[in-house]
């Protein structure tokens, strides 16, 4: 065209403008630099640059040729005021949008709207505001971005009342409605607001079905959901990949799991949300082998997929398989998110993984994540849980913003780990900063069940077990398991079998499926030597299908998380460990240590309860710990029942007698072993 002069035929070269800015694989520059070998260029042919540049966001290009458009005189042409108006606000540059818009000599309904939806997009609503009470025609188009922006924002009163003034409404104006109330969690609201318009007869979308489906998930409203999902069969748009996983969704949110999947398995275009959303929706409902077999057979693997099964996992207590897929994650190269660090640290805090944890902190730390109120706190009971208060305190400091939460961790983690004046000090400290104690920090609050098992167990401690009792007598509510648990746990220690028996039934008639309470009243009877009681006992957990719970212990050593069962013989080590055991009995003996006995409820000779005792998980575990981790490292260990009198008396007699430090967090609280001795004072 150049070379046969068709290019300075104005219409000509509109042409090729609008084919070279119309195509995908034609850069913009080409179409500048076609611009200006065109001598009279019109409207058209700026409007369609202007548009080009618009697209791929070249705000400084658009400077240019808004410029030449000033020195050739189209400034006053609506339609390139218009599109040089969207330009800038494309571009993030409102200044110089409302710059021309409040300059234009001429404005129609489109310039009108191309800044109001400047503003719009900007999330601006007090200049959307302004704007929109200056337009004299406030059409469709302005109100419905008006009722959308309101929404977003959170002002719904506002937008239901431009709503209800408006005298001709859409679909989209319907849909905006609806959406405001459903991104507000006005759940009942957007179901009664799509009621009104299925009843006014309006056709309905996929983006307002969308919407509905998201208040009926959350409402578990699953007649109503399946009502919604009527209509999209009906109007043939079930298959629409969006309403499609809103579906899946909707059904496993409402434990529909079976629905779930078969619409799972007939969708023809299924995307990455629709895997995760099935894999969340069984780990919601439980079946979390059903979602391991459709993580694996995935074609791909976003970050979604991988928090979806490691914090399913973490929320049904299998520990061991979120850290074991969290290192296969890391294996992958995905980059984690806030969730998942959240489920792996809490993994960590309940495996007592203090390795593993450690080496999370310091991921979380290189990879510069945000140490926020919730995974801050995560840390700090990580960290707590494992005894290393000097790593809880670290990070608590370290937070920029700390909630109730965080310091109900720091509070609660020193009293367990047996500094309590710490911890009070804490309390007050917390008091000052402004933040307001709820009834974790027991202050505050008017005095519930959970206070005043709080002061039977402090009566308890200090051995007055009639005060405890007779407080319980008194107390305004009926007392818990639990407060009746510390008086029970107080008789053990205290020795006053007549109190404890008395609790103890009561205990079992008030939760006969408790292994543990059956458990302590049988140890009480064991312990004065009171063994037709303890048959007596044992036959009435028989009789009610109680199982007692094995004894288990976990320890982390290199990074590996060990467990040992009570008389386990099934570890790799059971040698060297059984050789550690052996060692151990003879040192404790020389210095002095006896095994308490009294404790075995088996009328057995002492050989044999002596025997029985050594076998302890937790003494498994602390043999172990001994021959594999070096000094002077601590030797950590987790148990998931109360400690007993023989274990304690022993991990006393060993931290002193091989010089080592031993942590141990059973089923109430930390015991610190140093140097013969015990955080917890002896009492537990």
């Amino acid at each position: 065209m150049v070379v046969s002069g068709f290019i300075k035929d104005t219409f000509a070269a509109s042409r090729l403008v609008k084919f070279s800015t119309d195509s995908r694989f034609i850069n913009v520059d080409y179409s500048h630099h076609i611009l200006l070998h065109i001598e009279n260029p019109n409207g058209f042919t700026w409007n369609a640059v202007m548009r080009a540049h618009l697209a791929c966001g070249s705000s400084r290009e658009g400077e240019e040729i808004h410029t030449h458009v000033l020195k050739l005189g189209f400034g006053s042409d609506v339609f390139v005021l218009n599109t040089m108006i969207n330009m800038y606000f494309v571009c993030g540059e409102m200044g110089n949008a409302r710059k021309l818009f409040e300059e234009g000599a001429v404005l129609d309904s489109v310039s009108w709207n191309s800044i109001l939806a400047g503003y719009v997009q900007m999330g601006d609503v007090e200049e959307a505001t302004l704007i929109f009470k200056r337009m004299e025609e406030k059409n469709l188009i302005a109100s419905n971005s008006m009722i959308a922006l309101l929404g977003k924002a959170g002002r719904v009163g506002n937008a239901c009342k431009l709503f209800d003034e408006m005298l001709v409404r859409d679909v989209v104006s319907w849909t905006a409605m609806v959406s405001c109330y459903e991104q507000n969690e006005m759940f009942e609201e957007a179901l009664v607001m799509f009621s009104r318009m299925n009843g006014e007869g309006v056709s309905v979308d996929e983006v307002v079905l969308v919407s509905v489906i998201s208040a009926c998930s959350n409402l578990l409203a699953v007649r109503e959901g399946k009502l919604i999902h009527g209509i999209c069969i009906r109007n043939g748009i079930e298959s629409y990949v969006n309403l499609h996983n809103a579906l899946i969704h909707m059904y496993s949110s409402c434990r529909e799991i079976n629905e779930s999947r078969k619409l799972f398995d007939s969708g023809q275009l299924l995307d990455q949300i629709s895997w995760n959303s099935m894999i969340s929706g069984y780990m919601k409902c439980g079946s979390i082998e059903e979602a391991r077999k459709l993580f694996d057979s995935m074609p791909e693997r976003d970050v979604v997929s991988w928090s979806a099964m490691i914090s399913g996992y973490a929320q049904h207590d299998r520990f061991v398989e979120t850290l074991e897929l969290f290192n296969e994650m890391q294996r992958g190269e995905v980059r984690p998110d806030e969730t998942t660090l959240v489920s792996v640290v809490s993994a960590c805090a309940h495996l007592v993984a203090l390795d593993q944890g450690k080496w999370t902190h310091a991921y979380i730390k290189k990879n510069n994540f945000e140490i926020n109120s919730v995974l801050g706190t995560t840390l700090i009971d990580m960290y707590m849980k494992c005894g290393c208060v000097e790593n809880a305190l670290e990070v608590f400091y370290g937070m920029k913003e700390r909630g109730v939460s965080s310091w109900n961790a720091i509070i609660v983690g020193l009293a367990v780990n047996g500094l309590v004046e710490e911890s009070l000090e804490k309390f007050s400290e917390m008091s000052n900063h402004g933040v307001a104690p709820n009834e974790i920090t027991f202050m505050g609050v008017e005095p519930n069940v959970k206070h005043y098992g709080c002061m039977v167990d402090l009566l308890g401690r200090a051995g007055l077990l009639e005060e405890a009792e007779e407080l319980i007598g008194t107390m305004p509510m009926a007392p818990d398991v639990a407060t009746w648990g510390a008086l029970l746990g107080a008789c053990k220690k205290h020795g006053d079998t007549k109190m404890g028996e008395r609790v103890g039934r009561t205990l079992i008639e008030l939760q006969p499926d408790h292994d543990g309470f059956h458990v302590l009243l049988s140890n009480i009877y064991a312990s004065k030597g009171m063994w037709e009681d303890v048959i007596e006992v044992r036959g009435i957990m028989r009789h009610q299908g109680v199982m007692k719970t094995p004894g288990c212990s976990l320890i982390e050593a290199d990074g590996v998380v060990h467990e040992f069962l009570a008389g386990d013989t099934a570890h790799p080590l059971m040698k060297d460990i059984d050789r550690m055991l052996d060692e151990v009995a003879v040192r404790l003996k020389m210095h002095g240590y006896a095994p308490a006995t009294n404790e075995v409820s088996l009328d057995i000779d002492e050989e044999e309860k002596e025997t029985s005792l050594y076998r302890h998980s937790e003494k498994l575990a602390i043999a172990f710990g001994i021959i594999s981790i070096k000094p002077p490292t601590p030797i950590r260990i987790m148990k998931n029942l109360r400690i007993c009198e023989d274990c304690h008396a022993a991990a006393k007699a060993i931290s002193k007698v091989f010089e080592r430090e031993i942590v141990v967090r059973d089923r109430h609280r930390f015991h610190h072993f140093r140097h013969g001795s015990c955080s917890c004072k002896d009492y537990w």
